[in-house]
């Protein structure tokens, strides 16, 4: 059996450093020789990764799933899968949780787990399972570093579906403002007498005008 014990030391944020780790997909981009498979019903999804033992290169394949609480920024990750020739099989387990670092802005992150094995590689793997184990740590961390460093892409917002406010049109006659105060209100009125007068007056002009005229053309 395989014991793994780590602690990472990140300098950006917990909740960058918990969007990393918890997307199984960022995660695998940081492990060199792993790959993402195919996701099931059940939300487990495939995966395969390719170790190098000293001079021996061992793939598995396995079936993983995780759990996570989004509050605690804690995960539990299971798997369970074989090498590509079926002579070694294995079943891991692994917690992990995010917290503050020393520093504010930054993290930590704590992982525990075990690895078992069965088969013919199994006392070969896991002799040199340290070795193997302090290596992948080590990329690990530098590619999770650089990949929480990064800055995420937001999501595109689409245009407003509101509709933009109509302009009123200058040809639109727009009423006078109404006067203020007594001396303003009888002056309008006046100004307003005098005007309908005028208009009686013009009326009457035309009004005659057209019976002169008549008159005049039955002469």
């Amino acid at each position: 059996m395989i014991k793994i014990t780590e602690e990472i030391d990140v300098p950006s944020p917990p909740e960058r450093v918990w969007e990393v780790i918890s997307d199984p997909s960022a995660v695998v981009s940081c492990i060199g020789g792993a790959e993402l498979g195919a996701s099931h019903d059940d939300g487990s999804f495939d995966g395969t990764l390719a170790i190098r033992f000293g001079g021996l290169r061992v793939k598995f394949a396995a079936r993983i799933s995780l759990d996570l609480d989004e509050a605690a920024r804690e995960g539990r990750l299971t798997a369970r899968g074989a090498d590509g020739q079926g002579a070694t099989r294995f079943s891991a387990g692994a917690t992990f949780r995010v917290m503050e670092g020393d520093t504010p802005g930054t993290s930590r992150v704590f992982c525990d787990g075990e690895i078992k094995l069965n088969g013919k590689l199994a006392k070969l793997i896991e002799s040199g399972a340290g070795m193997v184990v302090s290596r992948m740590t080590g990329e690990f961390t530098e590619q999770l570093v650089q990949k929480c460093a990064e800055v995420p892409a937001e999501p595109l917002v689409a245009a407003s579906a509101e509709p933009v406010a109509e302009v009123a049109d200058s040809t639109q006659a727009v009423p006078p403002p109404r006067p203020v105060g007594l001396f303003a209100r009888l002056r309008a009125w006046w100004t307003g007498r005098r005007s309908t007068r005028r208009g009686q007056a013009g009326r009457r002009s035309v009004e005659s005008s057209g019976e002169t005229f008549g008159q005049g053309g039955r002469r």
